[in-house]
């Protein structure tokens, strides 16, 4: 069922095998580990775009945070009508929670096919999802892309003594695999290898949880389902990769210190770029503010002044002409004469005092 995402994750680590056996040699230990490295690469450059919508995705949400809280304060007891403003606060803002998901729902497939893959190198243990094999079955049969002589040179391969397919707590029939091919492993020698890696991956991870929690808002900060989070990506997360160890291939604790170290360098890439888009937009702002600025010594101008004359002068202009043409028609209807102060005199004055004398 999951054949899709064994044989891609095969085909990738054959490419850096081979690419990689051109130098060092197939059957190098040396060979294999980067192999497993450059996969990682591989897949994280893949998901590099992603990473960025990833970042500012959780960079806009916090800024929507203050919003978020209102909607919810609003229709506490209406959570369908909130789940409505929600999605449509999200499309004005072009928000999508799926894309702050995708990187980590892809990388967790891979791990699981690497893990699979790496696995199959060595098929003769009896546990769940083991086959049982033989060691002389195992040598000779192919891994998905991996050929017979391929799964052979893996089985040769060694970084300090230890087999990459090899974990501490391995049963001893398990590790009987490798005799034909570069001697059984110690413990020991798996354990000297195995251990600092653990301690590697799980300090890494501290400390790419710890950049990426520094960088968060004091809101998104205290919002109680972000500080769970921030412990457990603190805390808990490399406490498990130490604690998990001993049950991880030596393969599989390599892709975990390449993945943290890719990680801890793309964040600070990622995050310094938009940073300096942030202090680009600031920049503009404060060069358009200094543009409109008055220059030294010189009078601000008020515009609206000089829009607002004109208008004032033809309001005046045809408040005149209609007076005047109003005391014209005035006079045409035989109106009064005004008075030496400028008042206008009644036009029946003379007409009501030839009644009075009558």
């Amino acid at each position: 069922m999951l054949d899709i995402i064994y044989w891609p994750v095969s085909a990738i680590l054959w490419f850096w095998h081979k690419a990689f056996g051109f130098v060092f040699g197939a059957d190098s230990g040396l060979t294999w580990a980067l192999a497993v490295v450059f996969l990682v690469f591989t897949l994280r450059l893949v998901l590099y775009k992603p990473f960025v919508k990833q970042v500012r995705t959780t960079k806009q949400m916090q800024e929507l945070q203050p919003q978020i809280k209102e909607l919810q304060k609003k229709y506490k007891n209406d959570r369908e009508t909130m789940a409505r403003e929600m999605q449509k606060l999200q499309k004005e803002h072009g928000f999508n929670p799926l894309m702050g998901c995708l990187p980590v729902l892809v990388q967790v497939p891979v791990f699981l096919g690497l893990f699979h893959v790496l696995r199959s190198f060595n098929r003769t243990g009896h546990g769940f999802g083991q086959l049982g094999m033989s060691a002389y079955d195992n040598a000779h049969t192919p891994n998905y892309i991996f050929s017979a002589t391929d799964v052979q040179s893996f089985l040769s391969a060694r970084i300090f003594g230890a087999p990459i397919a090899a974990f501490i707590t391995a049963p001893q029939s398990e590790l009987e695999a490798f005799a034909e091919w570069g001697g059984t492993p110690t413990r020991l020698s798996i354990a000297l290898v195995a251990i600092p890696l653990m301690v590697i991956a799980g300090v890494a991870t501290h400390f790419n949880a710890r950049a990426s929690v520094q960088r968060q808002t004091p809101e998104a900060a205290a919002n109680p389902q972000a500080a769970i989070m921030n412990k457990l990506s603190l805390w808990v997360f490399p406490l498990g990769v130490m604690v998990g160890g001993p049950f991880l291939m030596i393969g599989i604790l390599i892709y975990w210190v390449a993945n943290n170290i890719w990680t801890y360098g793309q964040q600070h890439l990622v995050f310094g770029r938009m940073e300096k888009e942030e202090e680009e937009k600031k920049a503009k702002k404060l060069e358009l503010r200094a543009q409109n600025a008055p220059k030294p010594g010189v009078k601000p101008v008020d515009v609206r002044k000089k829009q607002d004359a004109p208008a004032e002068d033809t309001q005046s202009t045809n408040g005149t002409a209609a007076s005047n043409g109003t005391a014209k028609q005035t006079a045409k209807q035989g109106g009064g004469q005004r008075r030496p102060g400028g008042q206008r005199r009644p036009g029946n004055r003379g007409r009501a005092n030839q009644k009075r004398k009558r």
